[in-house]
């Protein structure tokens, strides 16, 4: 057999998944994530801004901890 690994984008998707399986009577396991979800979708916009061409923010390495 095959496992999937969905990644459901907010919490009316997982509810949805989770009926859906049980109804099917298919087991599963849930993992929390251990990050902030607003953390993480600041992480991907910028990650996706990167891929797009975007340029981000320059930081001074010198003067950033005075």
């Amino acid at each position: 057999m095959e496992t999937l690994i969905v990644h459901p984008k907010n919490k009316e998707q997982l509810s949805a998944l989770k009926a859906f399986i049980k109804a099917l009577k298919i087991d599963f396991t849930t993992e929390k994530s251990t990050y902030n979800p607003e953390f993480v979708e600041k992480v991907l916009r910028g990650v996706n801004a990167r891929k797009a061409g975007k340029h981000g923010h320059k930081i001074d390495v010198d003067t950033m901890w005075k």
